[in-house]
């Protein structure tokens, strides 16, 4: 799990979550168009601030097995809104809503351990 989060200023942000709050950067990488930067802060899951997400927000991401399968589950069980794909470093996610309106992201890892190779 990782939090994506939407940032207008990746130095400006990084500045802030690793100064102030003391957080240790990861990595930092350029790509696609985008900038991102992970933080560690302590044993949570990954700050990953992105450019290319509206700030502010924050999408919450859980790893599924399979995630065809998940949204299949997800219907089978009465779930009858739809899914917006995208792309992150380590594979395909389905933006899910919940009844509230909160973004929440399944993501199926297809490229396993391609963030821990950007901390090089």
């Amino acid at each position: 799990m990782y939090l994506y989060v939407g940032s207008s200023d990746i130095g400006r942000d990084l500045g802030f979550y690793r100064d102030r709050l003391g957080g240790e950067l990861i990595w930092r990488s350029e790509g696609f168009g985008a900038e991102v930067a992970a933080v560690r802060l302590g044993d949570g899951p990954l700050v990953l601030l992105a450019d290319h997400r509206p700030a502010p927000s924050a999408l919450p991401i859980w790893a599924v097995e399979d995630l065809d399968d998940e949204l299949a589950r997800l219907r089978a069980a009465g779930w009858e809104e739809g899914a917006r794909r995208v792309e992150v470093p380590d594979g395909p996610c389905a933006v899910l809503v919940d009844p509230s309106g909160n973004e929440v992201a399944l993501l199926e890892r297809v490229r396993p351990g391609v963030m821990e190779r950007r901390s090089g």
